[in-house]
């Protein structure tokens, strides 16, 4: 599971990171399912939590489970460096979202190729919500986005409006999906929803990040 590292909202001197339920909810999914689970991050080392993913009425019994288990809250304040990672080592790679992502693993050259690792072994890469902007700037082997013309779900830009975060992200991560030739999906605000399309598995909210872990079991188990 690959975390953010950024934890600046912008210039407006709030805080942001990973939002908990999204790695929550997956984490305990993998576990339950016995798979050995691995964190890494760009900087390695504590990988911040968005502050509002830690209020209330954001609280689900995954984010209940971590906040009570000193070993999972242990793996995420040390998280290993991302360019330490071989997929070799690995069956699968997620990363839950945030907006953190936005910032520091849309471009990051150790995770995309990582990404492109993952891909060329025919291994999964599951993303949820703004994690999706870690696809966007993937390549094949033939130079061309990997989202294009697949199937990609990702934060909309009526959620983004709804959090009234529109002007502070660096970009709408929509827009740029769908300039990316992506086949670009969603459903109503805040409902879950998941995609998958080949190797690429993608989901549109925090609500969804249980559906992308669930489809990712699929996937390895078949």
């Amino acid at each position: 599971m690959v975390l953010t590292s950024h934890d600046q909202l912008g210039n407006t001197g709030e805080k942001t990171g990973f939002w908990i339920e999204e790695f929550a909810a997956p984490y305990y999914a993998f576990k339950e399912a016995g798979a050995d689970i691995t964190l890494a991050s760009p900087l390695g080392g504590k990988a911040p939590i968005d502050p509002n993913s830690e209020s209330e009425d954001a609280q689900t019994p995954a984010t209940v489970k971590f906040f009570n288990d000193a070993t999972a809250q242990s793996a995420v304040a040390n998280t290993k460096v991302l360019a330490d990672i071989n997929a070799n080592d690995f069956d699968a790679v997620f990363y839950p979202g945030g907006h953190g992502p936005l910032w520091d693993l849309t471009e990051n050259k150790d995770s995309i190729q990582l990404i492109v690792q993952f891909l060329a072994a025919e291994k999964p890469v599951a993303v949820v919500c703004h994690a999706t902007a870690a696809l966007l700037n993937v390549k094949d082997s033939a130079c061309d986005y990997v989202i294009n013309n697949k199937a990609i779900a990702g934060f909309t830009n009526s959620e983004e409006e709804g959090v009234q975060l529109t002007a502070v992200v660096p970009f709408s991560l929509e827009d740029e999906l769908v300039k990316r030739g992506a086949d670009y999906q969603k459903v109503e605000d805040w409902h879950a929803f998941a995609v998958q399309d080949g190797l690429i598995i993608s989901g549109q909210n925090p609500a969804s990040s249980a559906l992308v872990a669930e489809k990712l079991l699929r996937t390895l188990s078949a």
